[in-house]
């Protein structure tokens, strides 16, 4: 997720911005001493991208889809901004959801038991094992997770009757929900969606939240009104020959990625684009 990564605070931003170059400074010098290959800033802010480029670290462009609330008094309010073929799409899918049996409640992290959460992590650890991949955090993980901010903890549980069925775990910010993780133990019919994005997208909206950040992939969320939008990775290489080979190749990946978001831009789901 984007987000502040030269950690300072000062009474002033000329005094902040003097803080965040001695920082910098002291990365690479670091880096250089200890005659390591590289170094690697994920997903900052753009001024803190700007600020990174500025001191030699090669910037990389990227793209994740995030949904922007306008202001929306209700989820219909949101629907009612989309194409009609978009928005039928989405009555349909969470209609689907419904005719399953499906009952949805969204838990604060201090709300969860530890039994939830123990639910919670084989329905996580389930979505890694089908991909042949593991899992990053542990059972315990969740626990301390719901204890020390509770707040800011948001499960979303699915449950057919009392069987719990699905779950998805997501974290509030400021301004944004972060939606992170979800897993299922058996396949459900559009409930993947309405779980990660619809269920999401209508906290937003109840708590005047800014975005909906759902992480990384999916065209497929353009469709449900998930828009475009840039991130950025800054890199520092200590070789030479294999920096230049990077930075060439990061020149011609820019282009492609800003031709990618423009084509995307065309084809978003609101009645402003379709011309309705």
């Amino acid at each position: 997720m984007r987000g502040p990564r030269l950690l300072t605070r000062g009474p002033t931003e000329v005094f902040t911005a003097s803080i965040q170059e001695v920082l910098i400074a002291a990365l690479i010098d670091r880096v250089q001493s200890s005659q390591l290959s590289s170094l690697h800033c994920l997903f900052p802010e753009e001024p803190e991208a700007d600020l990174l480029a500025a001191h030699g670290m090669l910037r990389r462009k990227g793209i994740q889809f995030h949904w922007r609330n306008r202001s929306y008094r209700d989820f219909a309010d949101f629907l009612d901004g989309l194409s009609s073929k978009k928005r039928k799409q989405i009555r349909r899918e969470r209609r689907r959801v419904q005719e399953q049996g499906i009952e949805i409640e969204i838990l604060e992290g201090g709300r969860v038991s530890c039994a939830e959460w123990d639910t919670f992590y084989e329905f996580y650890c389930s979505t890694f094992h089908r991909r042949w991949g593991s899992p990053r955090f542990t059972r315990e993980f969740f626990y301390v997770l719901g204890e020390l901010l509770p707040r800011q903890t948001l499960l979303v549980m699915a449950r057919r009757g009392r069987t719990p069925v699905a779950g998805a775990f997501a974290m509030l910010g400021k301004h944004t929900l972060y939606g992170r993780h979800w897993g299922c133990s058996e396949y459900i019919d559009k409930l993947h969606f309405e779980l990660c994005y619809y269920q999401t997208i209508e906290y937003c909206i109840q708590n005047r939240l800014e975005r909906m950040d759902a992480g990384v992939q999916g065209e497929h969320k353009l469709n449900r009104g998930f828009e475009p939008v840039a991130t950025w990775s800054c890199h520092w290489i200590r070789q030479q020959g294999f920096r230049k080979a990077i930075e060439e190749f990061l020149r011609r990946e820019t282009r492609g990625i800003d031709a990618y978001i423009a084509e995307l831009n065309l084809h978003l789901p609101y009645k402003t684009v379709y011309g309705e």
